[in-house]
């Protein structure tokens, strides 16, 4: 009796079966993957570090001193976030003692408004950077992936003309690898939006948290009173 035997249709085969531009698509692909999960799990880590610090920027205003005040935010604060806020606003208001600066010079609030300011787009531009790899990743994964698809049917087409007629063995290759390449943008796509998300919502929160910290702060130095101007403020 004559046994039939189908021939492997695995991922290698299917890999096999492919040209120069469906494994580049492949590589690249790969590569939007590596650095889209390093970023999200990164910046995961850092985000978690910081909301776990967040804390801190109550305990600051129970602090007796300044000085203990900075100590404390600074050990807790691991991200380096809420800290520098505090002490470069603390070095402008004894930016006075510096005669040589331009800076003694300029009306303490305002010094201190521009520190603030200028700390806030700091931590703002670190909190931010890779969100726009995620975002690209996210955005055109799919279409990455959707250009492997149409060449994978580019060469089933081809098979079936060569061929003459349609046959399974000439079709399957590249019909898989087309379904694949599919696939597999999606599955890098996916993630980086749903990372791009989480990471944004976890930086608004984060901004809003230090914008009212830097209007507490300026209050505080500029006429020795803290105030209560929003929503998770505390006076």
């Amino acid at each position: 009796m004559n046994e039939t035997t189908t021939p492997d249709l695995g991922f290698a085969h299917y890999w096999a079966q492919g040209d120069i531009v469906t494994h580049s698509v492949a590589y690249l692909l790969l590569l939007m993957s590596v650095a889209s999960w390093y970023y999200i799990l990164s910046k995961a880590w850092a985000a978690w570090r910081i909301r776990r610090s967040a804390s801190a920027v109550e305990r600051f205003w129970d602090a007796p001193t300044m000085d203990d005040a900075i100590a404390l935010l600074t050990h807790a604060d691991s991200e380096q976030v809420y800290s520098p806020l505090a002490t470069h606003a603390v070095e402008a208001v004894n930016v006075k003692a510096n005669s040589s600066s331009l800076n003694a010079n300029v009306d303490p609030g305002e010094l201190v408004t521009r520190t603030l300011r200028q700390q806030i787009n700091r931590v703002s531009q670190r909190l931010e950077s890779g969100l726009t790899l995620l975002a690209s990743v996210g955005s055109t994964a799919p279409f990455i992936g959707l250009f492997g698809t149409v060449w994978g049917i580019y060469h089933a087409l081809v098979a079936v003309s060569s061929a003459g007629t349609i046959q399974i063995d000439k079709v399957a290759g590249p019909v898989g690898e087309a379904l694949i390449m599919t696939a597999v943008g999606l599955v890098v796509a996916i993630p980086a939006v749903l990372g791009y998300n989480a990471l944004t919502r976890v930086n608004r929160v984060t901004l809003g948290e230090l914008d009212a910290f830097a209007h507490d702060l300026h209050a505080f130095l500029t006429t020795g009173s803290r105030i209560s101007a929003g929503p998770g403020r505390k006076a």
